[in-house]
């Protein structure tokens, strides 16, 4: 559902920006033919204006030709005025010709008979300036000359923009005078330039700010006006020819290129209109698609089950995250990799390559499940199952497999625990009975010890009697006897304890010397020692204070702790030497403990069997039971006290163990 919110508006901003470029292109297309038609018409109406200026600089050469024919024409045979009044008449922009003598003064004149004489009014003076002007240009260049262009007012209210050429008249080299001729410039428009010019065009004289002195032409004002501009540069005046072109701007459709790009356009939009059609039978499809990926997936990613798929190389071409997770490989680290794979422990390389060679060669049963051991990328194993089927594509054939995995390892713990605890039912169960038999044996134990201590009693009293007859052999015997009856006490007092903890009572505590307990235990540990050559150190000092225990109890925690020790070296040939120490507990800062230890420099104890020590039936003797260093435990943690082991340096083995001050 995400992915479709996402796309859709992604898939509508590409669809607008493609509508965008398609009408840009087409409004640029539109644009640069209109430009390419304005082109066009500027270009033409520029060369028409050039065609203009060129036209009237022929006509007025020509005129300049007319009149110098008119000052060399022989005068005996045709009289100037008459040679004149014809020149009028075939040039209809001239308004009046003069002759002249050198100061300028007027010998002859003839007006136009197309108009009446423009002079009549105001006077030829008015425009003197302009005359000497033109012709001092002429003198000057011996040749014509032109004055300024004037304007010259007329009786009707109306006016003319009029211009003055002057010719010199040479005879023998000197200048004898002057022929002048007065144009209008509005009739240089209408007779010099070329009907087909102003029939859709207006022409105009400007000056050079753009002030329009004559116009000639009817144009048509539109939404835009197409202008050219020429300058005639005549010998003394120069003027600028101005044309404007009544045609308006191109239209939507000016020409056949600009009508077939539309044409194309609008192809085109038709053809991204069927597109869009398409697109969105497409977009449906693809929408119904990823909705069922998006569930499969789904669903993929919440199974427990680790999904791999492979080809028949026995590459990996899938891996759901259950997978990854259960290897610890991410699926970029998986995907593509062949055999062996990057879960494969290396000890069972081999044989695992093997078996899939056997599954790729299809001569393994579809669907049987395979208990195998895959390996974490942290190096942890872990026990799996694995089932796998065929996988088949949409045309019925093979491509690879497709393997459900099952991590076990959980099922395998339970299993083990279950056994555990079996077995640790088992051993409460010997421990119940070992509670029964001895809470059975110190119970029949003690009539015997009573007969051995009354016989020890009855004994003493005998060799009271024999005292006077032999002191010396009186004597030993008593020590021996009371020895006999102190041990068959102690051996007493020994099983009342072992009652006393198999069934759980308080037991009686007192405060006892540390070194006493030693004392008491001392004979039975010199005893052992000397047949096995064991040298016994106690290290005790005598101001040690005295600790609450079960005196009893822990006199047989030491004797338990020392005998093992000497076990420990009894097939050592070195120096072999059993420490006892008593001592403050390093944590008597805080709290107030005695700490006994007891060293041997034996073989030590292996890792493997340090950790299940102390556990009840565990033993490396072959006689022993495996109880008495779980009972030590247990009489040291009913004290409140630790029992504990560590290594002795430079070998062996340290036991020690906590009981509190008193």
């Amino acid at each position: 559902m995400i992915s479709r919110t996402v796309t859709q508006p992604r898939r509508r901003v590409l669809w607008g920006l493609l509508v965008l470029l398609v009408l840009a292109m087409l409004g640029t297309l539109v644009w640069l033919a209109g430009r390419y038609e304005v082109t066009q018409e500027q270009s033409r109406i520029e060369h028409d204006a050039a065609d203009a200026v060129t036209d009237i600089r022929t006509g007025l050469t020509r005129n300049v030709q007319s009149l110098q024919a008119l000052q060399y024409a022989d005068r005996s045979k045709v009289p100037w005025s008459q040679d004149a009044q014809v020149l009028l008449r075939e040039r209809r922009e001239w308004l009046r010709l003069e002759l002249r003598d050198a100061d300028l003064r007027v010998i002859k004149s003839i007006d136009t008979p197309f108009r009446a004489p423009v002079f009549s009014h105001f006077g030829r003076m008015a425009n003197q300036p302009e005359v000497v002007q033109a012709c001092g240009v002429a003198r000057r260049q011996s040749g014509p000359g032109y004055g300024a262009s004037t304007y010259l007012p007329q009786a009707d209210g109306l006016g003319l923009e009029i211009m003055d050429l002057c010719l010199p008249v040479i005879v023998d080299g000197e200048i004898a005078g002057y022929t002048v001729a007065t144009y209008a410039l509005s009739e240089i428009l209408i007779n010099m330039v070329g009907p087909q010019l102003t029939r859709s065009q207006e022409v105009s004289f400007t000056e050079s700010d753009g002030t329009r002195l004559a116009m000639h032409g009817q144009a048509r004002r539109g939404t835009r006006v197409f202008v050219a501009k020429q300058l005639l540069d005549l010998p003394g005046h120069n003027m600028v020819l101005r044309m404007d072109s009544w045609r308006g701007a191109p239209e939507l459709f000016p020409n056949v290129l600009t009508a077939l790009v539309m044409a194309m356009a609008l192809a085109l939009v038709i053809v991204l209109v069927m597109l869009a059609r398409d697109m969105r039978r497409r977009q449906r499809v693809e929408l119904d698609l990823a909705e069922a990926l998006a569930f499969r997936k789904a669903m993929e990613d919440s199974l427990v089950t680790g999904l791999r798929a492979r080809d028949n190389q026995g590459r990996i071409t899938y891996v759901n995250p259950a997978f990854c997770e259960m290897v610890g490989f991410e699926a970029k680290e998986l995907i593509g990799k062949g055999i062996p794979a990057p879960y494969w422990p290396p000890e069972m390389v081999d044989e695992y390559g093997q078996r899939q060679a056997l599954r790729l060669a299809g001569n393994a049963p579809p669907r049987e499940g395979v208990e195998s051991v895959f390996m974490r990328k942290n190096g942890e194993h872990f026990a799996v199952m694995i089932f796998e089927a065929p996988l088949i594509n949409v045309v019925g054939e093979q491509t690879g497999w497709m393997g459900a995995v099952l991590d076990i390892s959980e099922q395998r713990r339970v299993e083990e625990m279950s056994r555990a605890s079996q077995e640790r039912l088992q051993a409460t169960a010997r421990l119940a009975t070992v509670g029964e038999m001895a809470s059975l044996l110190s119970h029949e134990l003690n009539q015997p010890l009573a007969a051995i201590s009354s016989y020890a009693t009855g004994s003493m009293n005998l060799l009271q009697d024999m005292a006077g007859q032999d002191p010396d052999l009186a004597e030993t015997l008593s020590s021996a006897i009371q020895r006999i009856g102190q041990q068959a006490e102690r051996a007493g007092k020994v099983i009342k304890s072992v009652h006393d903890f198999v069934r759980r009572r308080d037991q009686a505590r007192e405060a006892v010397n540390p070194q006493a307990l030693l004392d008491d235990v001392m004979p039975l540990i010199i005893l052992q020692a000397r047949k096995i050559g064991v040298r016994v150190v106690v290290q005790c000092p005598s101001d040690l204070p005295s600790v609450l225990c079960d005196r009893t109890m822990v006199e047989q925690v030491l004797l338990n702790l020392s005998r093992n020790a000497m076990q420990a070296m009894a097939d050592d040939t070195s120096h072999k030497v059993l420490t006892l120490t008593v001592r403050l507990a390093a944590s008597n800062a805080t709290s107030r403990w005695m700490e006994f230890s007891v060293s041997d420099v034996g073989t030590g104890i292996a890792d493997g069997v340090s950790e299940k020590l102390f556990t009840p039936f565990f033993t490396t003797k072959e006689e022993g039971m495996g109880l008495g260093l779980s009972l030590c435990r247990t009489v040291v943690e009913q004290h409140g006290g630790f029992l504990g082991h560590h290594p002795n340096t430079p070998r062996g083995t340290v036991f020690s163990f906590t009981l509190p001050q008193s």
